[in-house]
């Protein structure tokens, strides 16, 4: 069995205009929450701790890597899922997410469809199932990249699943070689 622990990132700062995407930092109410979720990896063995390269997913899990000890590892495919243009404004922006769910395929202008980057988390994924067979890590990324990968393993976590995904969150996804996989929200409030 192979356990991964999936961590959404905490609150950033908004982005202000000029600012290169994923650039934003976490804000005072994000760092605490940073914090807190190291807290509940105090009994957790960790062999890995990987991240997208946003530097709100970074700061999300720096807590986490100086409790463990442990170097954070990026991986560009761990990125968000660029939407569009935009902008999307509530509720237009509910409404564009949506579309991107009922057609993995479809795709906003200078946005990438849920299907390609399922498929790039996925490979990434993948690999460090293999680099990591039997061990435990952490990944830091974002609402849509986590949602993707575990809609890749059960399709029955779609639009509503990615819309109740809290800042931060946790799950567990655990691979077995004989069985299905497992999938189960451990975080942050509980």
């Amino acid at each position: 069995m192979s356990i991964f622990y999936l961590i959404r990132h905490a609150e950033p700062l908004r982005n202000p205009r000029g600012r290169p995407e994923g650039e934003s930092p976490l804000s005072d109410r994000g760092r605490r929450d940073a914090e807190q979720l190291a807290s509940r990896f105090v009994a957790v063995e960790l062999e890995a701790i990987y991240s997208s390269p946003y530097r709100r997913a970074r700061e999300t899990i720096e807590p986490l890597a100086r409790a463990k000890k442990l170097s954070i590892l990026e991986i560009r495919d761990f990125r968000e899922r660029t939407l569009g243009d935009g902008p999307f404004a509530d509720p237009t922006f509910l409404d564009a997410v949506r579309a991107t769910w009922e057609d993995f395929g479809f795709i906003h202008p200078g946005g990438e469809s849920n299907a390609s980057a399922q498929r790039r988390a996925r490979l990434a994924l993948n690999e460090l199932l293999v680099r990591h067979a039997g061990r435990p890590i952490a990944i830091s990324t974002h609402a849509t990249l986590l949602a993707l990968i575990v809609n890749s393993i059960d399709p029955s976590f779609g639009f509503e699943f990615w819309r109740q995904i809290t800042m931060p969150d946790l799950y567990r996804l655990e691979i077995y070689d004989n069985r299905g996989p497992r999938i189960e929200r451990i975080g942050p409030d509980e």
